[in-house]
Formats: C-alpha cells, structure tokens, sequence
C-alpha cells in the first residue's frame, strides 16, 4: 500500500474512532426511578461502554502511531524486527506495528 492511501486510510479510521470516543463519552442518561433489575441492567451496560471505549481508545493511539511512522518514513516496517511488514497485513490492518510474527509472539506473552 502506498504512504498516500495508507494515509488516507488511517485519517478515516482516526476521524471515525474519534466519534465514536465522543458518543462513548457522552453525557449519562438522566436519573430516574428505576427497579433493582434496571439498576443492575445500567451496570452492565456501563461496564460494556467502559470496554468498548477501551478498545476505541487503544485503536486511537495505533492509528495515531501509525500515522507518525507515516511521517518518519518508518511505516510498514516492524517494530520488533525491522522487517517488512506485509501488504496484505497492513491492508487489513492498515494500523499494524509489527509482522505477522512478531505479533503473534508478543500475543503470546501476554
């Protein structure tokens, strides 16, 4: 993939996870009388919101490193062994720091 599509690609995906982040955010539903049920339903739906505001966050920061390896020309390389990463890796994950294989090791260590 070229450094302008690429760039392109990382743009959108920032300006869609920066919306979603802001409806994650958002401000609380009112307050109102609700049975225990419900009490417990807002629990887990806070803590859904709180997982999936996680996961939009760190896919934020990927993008956002990504697009400063853009600039320094250090794109498409892996961090861990400098090799090549992929076409077809960084075309689906346009955001990738690493090859396939040192992914998976660090995935493994964790």
């Amino acid at each position: 993939m070229d450094d302008a599509t690429a760039r392109t690609r990382l743009q959108n995906m920032l300006g869609d996870l920066e919306r979603s982040i802001a409806v994650l955010r958002g401000d609380p539903v009112a307050v109102r009388e609700r049975s225990a049920a419900d009490a417990g339903a807002d629990l887990t739906d806070a803590d859904r919101t709180r997982a999936m505001l996680d996961v939009a966050t760190r896919q934020r920061n990927a993008v956002l490193s990504a697009l400063k390896r853009l600039d320094e020309g250090s794109y498409g390389r892996c961090l861990d062994c400098g090799r090549t990463v992929p076409e077809g890796r960084l075309e689906a994950r346009p955001e990738a720091s690493r090859c396939v294989q040192c992914q998976a090791k660090r995935e493994r260590r964790r």
